[in-house]
């Protein structure tokens, strides 16, 4: 009777009726939706399941209120029925103005947007309150995960004008609780000493182990415990398992204690070893390579091992995605175990076609003369991996990633697609440097590895600084033939002024040609050849005691002051191996160089040079963050031949020497080597000459002068580079560094000078001796910049000589180590 009541009342009025009081049944004659600012009345109306003129009954118009809540635009819909017409009231969900992060740290802003997207929740979009709670909870959860267990996560939304609102994420993170004691019960063959140190978690750590894992998190918990299944397994025991696992957290949550229940068992032997299914036609060399042997102690390893090459195998040869299964029979009375090895190959899977996307510089056909990996041959997994390592070897390349798709409603056919991240091709070569005896020095020059795209290398150096002016125009096709031979070429011009450059004083006037040609011999190693005509014009040469003899033979007698020129015609030839992951910033693999050089027999100078120069990667870790450098550089070089009857001797421009980023860090630029000996006699006491050789006075320069014989090493660990985003670690790379390296004359003879008097003699060091070695140690940050590669070192001098000239700071520009 109220309710009949209430509804007389508000008849009288004239106002609309909520349906839950309206009749059961009716005819609609029209709807209307209100409240509508951004979603079109008809979008509105195709969600609502019924039209004008439809017979309605509460059940119908209740499943029109589902529908709309379900087209995710509104946060509230009300009903009303006026005579025979259905009112709908709507509030429109707000739209996301923007997204704020404010207290996190674990969690970077680019990984929380990545999971909101998730839930779709991101800016421009409607906000769906429903979820807000969830996506706390979500985060709250992670932290927790991580031994956070105060940390709160809080959403906050505040309104705008124009239905728009600023979500807001509030982070308190606090510290991980901190482990205070991990025991391991029912352990007995093992002690808690030897299974606690093969895990990561840790407790009661010294304070200099800062790399110590002494904070609580759940994931690691449980890669540790499968860590000491496998210490278990990979020793036999078969029957080993965690019992059970207990974490007991302190009541301020700032304190776990971990207890791991055991059971050991006992060892297993392996009995047999079976093979069963389809070997393919290769079950003579299945067999061959596998490495488990009956009567040997079971090791889970092992037998992951033998599945994975048993698998590698059979992808090269075109079954892609074989199914290889070790099925164990244990015989728990005599403690053996027989193990049965089930082969599936699968399909032989051909490939289809191979794609590239990220080459937006790269033409698509410099990318495909890389790939090992045939179209229409079997699919090789370890030719297409081979290939990628090729693709990454490119120094215009920054990362390489594939994905083996297979082609829909084909059970034997694959797609390849190719995913690349171009780095900048070219370089500015450019360097800057103070020294007390260069000064300021500065060089320029532009190098391009990636010609318009080619592949092929354009180089146009126009250089000057303290010591040098030089201009070199270089081109090189790394595919001149279909067969990657590659032919390359150079003109050059050069005035070297030695003097400037930490050397005994001399100027060098240098122009020439060549040309170089190079043939793969097989996927890693490489033959060079080459041919160039060079004139070298020398003038004011500050003689010397060292190159006296040379100066001897080729000096004009009537104008021992004149210039010297030379004409030569060089022949090279190089080997060269590569098995490095990536062409710049590699973290795994090897790079070797032998290179010998020599001028024909009828130049003007008959000398040879031969160089080695080798480097070896050691990855330290499986994401290849932390890596080993080790290098060495070898030379020698001397003179062949007579002239006029005397020995052809190796002109002292072409010596060794070192010191410098790009050598021995620590030590200014060609400043260690041999040093110019000037030998001058004493005058008679009443005047005139001279007391004779034996009372020459000696004077030692503090310029090197180099030498015919070079031995470099170095020893660096690659670090991630601190502070910075993980982003950048193929375009930055810091790294400590040892540097050692001696240079010396196999020419110069000490006993030459061994009648003079002591006092003059004690000043003149043995440059034959290649013990006199220095070397450095210190930090270097690369950064693949636009300019291209920059290096900054910072060094300190571990074994240096007397006189040494050194540098604690060096920045140069185009160059990689």
């Amino acid at each position: 009777m109220k309710k009949i009541a209430l509804a007389l009342l508000l008849g009288a009025l004239g106002t609309s009726v909520p349906i839950a009081q309206a009749a059961s049944s009716f005819q609609v004659e029209d709807i209307e939706v209100k409240g509508l600012q951004r979603v079109a009345l008809g979008a509105a109306l195709t969600h609502i399941p019924f039209n004008v003129g439809d017979e309605l009954n509460d059940f119908r118009i209740s499943q029109s209120i589902k529908a709309l809540y379900q087209a995710g635009h509104f946060n509230d819909i009300r009903v009303y029925r006026d005579g025979n017409r259905l009112v709908y009231r709507v509030r429109e969900r707000e739209t996301i103005n923007e997204i704020i992060f404010d207290g996190n740290s674990d969690l970077k802003d680019e990984q929380l947007t990545e999971s909101l997207d998730g839930s779709n929740i991101r800016v421009g979009e409607t906000l769906d309150r429903t979820v807000i709670s969830g996506i706390e909870m979500g985060l709250e959860n992670f932290y927790h995960s991580v031994g956070k267990y105060n940390a709160k996560v809080t959403a906050k939304v505040t309104h705008l004008p124009r239905n728009r609102v600023n979500l807001e994420f509030s982070f308190v993170e606090g510290d991980s609780a901190a482990i205070k004691q991990i025991n391991i019960v029912g352990n007995e063959v093992f002690s808690d000493i030897e299974i606690l140190d093969k895990i990561e978690l840790t407790y009661d750590s010294p304070w200099w182990n800062f790399m110590a894992q002494d904070r609580y998190q759940k994931q690691t918990l449980q890669g540790d415990m499968e860590t000491i299944n496998s210490y278990y397994l990979n020793r036999g025991y078969l029957r080993f398992k965690v019992d059970s696992t207990q974490v007991s957290m302190t009541p301020d949550k700032k304190a776990v204690y971990i207890a791991l229940n055991v059971s050991e068992g006992e060892t297993y032997n392996i009995s047999e070893v079976d093979f069963v299914g389809d070997m393919a036609g290769f079950e003579n060399t299945i067999r061959a390579i596998n490495p488990l042997q009956a009567d040997e102690l079971y090791n889970g390893a092992e037998v992951t091992y033998t599945e994975e090459v048993i698998s590698k195998f059979l992808g090269r040869y075109g079954y892609a995605y074989p199914k290889v299964r070790t099925i164990p029979e244990v015989n728990d009375e005599n403690h053996t175990v027989k193990l049965s090895i089930s082969i599936d190959p699968g399909k032989r899977v051909y490939v289809n076609r191979i794609n590239f996307t990220g080459n937006h510089v790269t033409a698509d056909n410099v990318l495909r003369r890389e790939m090992r990996q045939m179209e229409g041959a079997w699919l090789s997994n370890s030719v297409v991996e081979s290939s990628k390592s090729w693709l990454q070897r490119l120094p215009y390349m920054e990362t390489v990633e594939f994905e083996t798709k297979q082609i829909e409603g084909e059970d034997d056919l694959v797609d390849i697609d190719f995913t690349v991240k171009e780095q900048p091709s070219g370089s500015f070569n450019a360097g800057i440097g103070y020294g007390s005896e260069t000064k300021l020095s500065l060089n320029a020059g532009v190098q391009q590895n990636n010609f318009l795209g080619t592949g092929n290398q354009l180089g146009l150096n126009i250089a000057r600084n303290s010591y040098q002016k030089n201009a070199t125009i270089s081109y090189t096709d790394p595919y001149f033939t279909v067969d990657a031979v590659s032919l390359g070429g150079q003109v050059y011009y050069s005035e070297y002024d030695a003097g400037n450059a930490n050397l005994v004083e001399y100027k060098n006037k240098t122009f020439g040609l060549g040309l170089n040609w190079g043939f793969p011999v097989n996927e890693y190693l490489r033959l060079n050849f080459g041919v160039g005509w060079k004139y070298n014009q020398i003038s004011q040469l500050e003689a010397y005691d060292q190159i006296q003899n040379f100066y001897d033979i080729y000096a004009d007698p009537n104008d021992p002051d004149g210039q010297l020129a030379f004409k030569t015609l060089d022949l090279n030839a190089g080997l060269s191996r590569s098995t490095l992951n990536r062409g710049t910033f590699p973290t795994s693999g090897s790079q070797q160089r032998f290179n010998a050089k020599m001028t024909s027999p009828k130049s003007d100078l008959q000398y040879f040079k031969l160089n080695y120069d080798a480097k070896f990667y050691f990855p330290l870790t499986r994401s290849q963050k932390w890596s080993v450098l080790t290098r060495i550089q070898l030379g020698y070089a001397n003179g062949y031949g007579t002239v006029d009857g005397n020995d052809q001797l190796l002109p002292f421009w072409e010596n060794f020497s070192a010191g410098g980023s790009d050598s021995l860090r620590g030590f200014e630029n060609n400043s260690v080597g041999p040093r110019a000996i000037y030998r001058s006699p004493k005058q008679l006491p009443g005047g005139g000459c001279c007391l004779g050789p034996d009372n020459d006075s000696i004077a030692v320069s503090q310029s090197s002068v180099g030498g015919n014989a070079m031995a470099l090493a170095g020893l660096e660990l690659i670090v991630p580079t601190p502070f910075l985003d993980e982003s950048y670690s193929n375009s930055v790379r810091t790294s400590i560094f040892w540097d050692a390296g001696t240079v010396w004359d196999t020419e110069f003879n000490m006993a030459s000078y061994s009648n003079l008097a002591p006092e003059e003699f004690a000043k003149i060091d043995d440059y034959s001796d290649p013990g006199r070695f220095r070397s450095s140690a210190g930090i270097s940050l690369q950064w693949l910049s636009p300019m291209g590669p920059m290096i900054f070192s910072f060094a300190r001098s571990v074994r240096e000589e007397e006189g040494d000239d050194l540098s604690f700071f060096s920045f140069n520009i185009g160059k990689t180590f």
